[in-house]
């Protein structure tokens, strides 16, 4: 009777792997050398989807629009494209101008939490 060449377990004539490890018994067909598994490797873990993409800052929303609001700079970095044009269009009343230093003064006393919610990515 042949012995298993890994484990040494008894082995019956014409059994092609050893019924208690499982490795091809010599001299069978199915003792050939196996293909090599092909190498899984781990992923990296992935970013959270809002941190790969840009988010806009609160702070530089807030600085354009005391600086800049009277132009709807504002508006514009912050997607707003209409609003910006309607500030474009009025930047000769100064209506724009105090809207946007106050609009400037809520984005910087804003939560982030709340900034990110309402002006974030979506």
């Amino acid at each position: 009777m042949a012995q298993c060449v890994n484990c040494g377990a008894g082995l019956e004539p014409g059994i092609p792997r050893c019924p208690k490890c499982g490795s091809a018994v010599e001299g069978s067909v199915s003792s050939m050398p196996q293909p090599a598994q092909p190498l899984q490797y781990a992923q990296p873990p992935q970013p959270h989807a809002s941190a790969q993409e840009s988010s806009k800052s609160k702070v530089v929303a807030g600085i354009l629009a005391i600086l800049l609001g009277t132009l709807g700079a504002h508006k514009f970095y912050l997607g707003k494209i209409g609003w910006g044009i309607v500030y474009l269009l009025f930047c000769w009343t100064y209506i724009p101008t105090i809207a946007g230093i106050v609009e400037g003064l809520i984005y910087l006393t804003m939560s982030d939490e709340a900034f990110e919610q309402k002006y974030g990515r979506r």
